[in-house]
C-alpha cells in the first residue's frame, strides 16, 4: 500500500516535517499521525491493526482449544535514569508487563536489550540490572532472552533499554480498544500525573511539602483482582470490555484512542478523577494539564455498568488500587470525542495532545 502523503494533516502535515521532532514520540497526534500514515501502510496485516498495547496471537492446541497469547515490546529512554520513586530498569519490566496485562493476559516472559553509552558508571548499571531482576520476581515474569550494545560516548544518554515479553490470556476473555459500549462505566486504578511529575520536579529542581514519586508497579495483579471479582455472575462475555494503562499522553490519550476505536464518546467528571495535592500544585507551577501527564502504575479500565461496583470495590481492596475511582461514562453522543464536565458545572472537549508535553519520561 503506498504512503498518504496527501492525507498527513495532525497537527501539521508530516511531510512538511523534513526531520523526526519529539512530538513524534509523544503519544498525541503527531505520534499516531506518524503510525497511521508511514508505518500502518508499509506493515499492514491483521494482527498490527489491533493498536493495543499488546497483539493477541491465537494459536491451534490439540483437542484444548485455541492457545491465545499476547505479544508486546517496548523502548525505555527515561531521564534521568533514576529518580523519585524508580528507575529505568523498574520501569522496563514493569511497563512491559503492563502492556501484556492489558489484554488480560498473564505475564510470563521477557527480553531486554540494553544499549550501553561509554562511560555509564558500572555502579548504575549494577544497580538498574539489580532493579530489573526484583521487578521481574514482583511481577512473576522471567527474563529468558537478552542483548548488550555499547555506543561511543554522547550517543546513548547513559542507557537505553529495549523490551518484549509474552503472556497467556485465560479463555473467554476479550478485552480490546474497540469494545467500548455506551453505558459502560470508566474507571481508573488511582492518582494521576504521579510519574511524570515525579520527573520534571527533579529535572527541574523543584521542591514540594511530600515529594512526589513515580507510580511505577506491575498491575497484573490488579488486572486479575478485577476478573476475579466478576467470575461467577451473569456474564456472556468478558466481564472487562477495555484496559489501557495511562503512559505517554495519560488520561486524555488513553480516552481518545478508547473513543476513536470504539467509534463512541466518552463524558468523564473532573471531580471524581483522583489527583494529589503535590502534583496538582507542581502541574499548576510548569502549566501543565493533569489528564495529559503520564503514568507507569495506573489503569484506565471500561467495564459493563451492572459490574462496576464489584470491580471497583476489587481495585480498591488491592495495593496498587487503592484509589481508584469511578470517573465517567460512554455515550453514544458526540462519537470519537471525550467531554469532562468541569468543577463549575461546564465542559470542555479533552482531545489528544498535540505535541511533545513530556519529553522523556518513560
Amino acid at each position: 500500500m503506498p504512503l498518504q502523503f496527501s492525507s498527513w494533516t495532525c497537527p501539521l502535515p508530516l511531510k512538511h516535517y523534513p526531520t523526526v521532532v519529539m512530538g513524534h514520540g509523544s503519544g498525541g497526534k503527531m505520534m499516531a499521525d506518524l503510525i497511521q500514515h508511514l508505518f500502518a501502510p508499509l506493515f499492514n496485516n491483521e494482527l498490527l491493526g489491533q493498536l493495543g498495547d499488546s497483539t493477541v496471537l491465537d494459536f491451534p492446541a490439540n483437542g484444548a482449544g485455541p492457545a491465545r497469547l499476547a505479544f508486546t515490546t517496548d523502548s525505555f529512554v527515561v531521564s534521568p535514569l533514576i529518580f523519585p520513586g524508580g528507575d529505568i530498569g523498574e520501569l522496563a519490566v514493569n511497563g512491559t508487563a503492563n502492556d501484556l496485562a492489558m489484554s488480560g493476559a498473564r505475564p510470563l516472559f521477557l527480553s531486554a536489550g540494553f544499549i550501553l553509552e561509554e562511560g555509564l558508571p558500572m555502579e548504575t548499571l549494577g544497580r538498574i540490572a539489580t532493579s530489573v531482576a526484583a521487578a521481574c520476581r514482583e511481577a512473576g515474569v522471567q527474563l529468558v532472552a537478552g542483548d548488550t550494545k555499547v555506543v561511543n560516548k554522547g550517543h546513548g544518554d547513559g542507557l537505553y533499554i529495549n523490551t518484549s515479553g509474552l503472556g497467556v490470556i485465560p479463555s473467554g476473555l476479550d478485552i480490546a480498544p474497540n469494545r467500548a459500549r455506551p453505558g459502560d462505566a470508566v474507571l481508573v486504578s488511582g492518582t494521576l500525573g504521579d510519574h511524570g511529575m515525579a520527573i520534571m520536579s527533579v529535572r527541574e529542581g523543584l521542591e514540594f511539602e511530600t515529594v512526589i514519586e513515580s507510580d511505577t508497579a506491575p498491575l497484573n495483579g490488579l488486572v486479575e483482582a478485577m476478573l476475579a471479582a466478576t467470575r461467577g455472575g451473569e456474564h456472556t462475555g468478558s466481564p472487562i470490555h477495555c484496559l489501557r494503562d495511562a503512559t505517554r499522553g495519560g488520561l486524555a490519550a488513553v480516552l481518545n484512542e478508547l473513543a476513536t476505536a470504539s467509534g463512541v464518546g466518552i463524558e468523564f467528571d473532573e471531580r471524581r478523577v483522583p489527583v494529589n495535592t503535590a502534583v496538582h500544585a507542581a502541574c499548576e507551577m510548569l502549566g501543565f494539564d493533569p489528564y495529559y501527564v503520564a503514568n507507569e502504575g495506573k489503569l484506565v479500565a471500561i467495564v459493563p455498568a451492572a459490574d462496576a461496583d464489584a470491580v471497583l470495590a476489587a481495585m480498591c481492596a488491592h495495593p496498587f488500587g487503592q484509589q481508584a475511582a469511578r470517573i465517567g461514562t460512554v455515550v453514544a453522543e458526540h462519537p470519537r470525542l471525550v467531554v469532562a464536565r468541569t468543577a463549575i458545572g461546564g465542559s470542555r472537549v479533552v482531545d489528544l495532545p498535540a505535541g511533545e508535553l513530556l519529553p522523556r519520561i518513560c
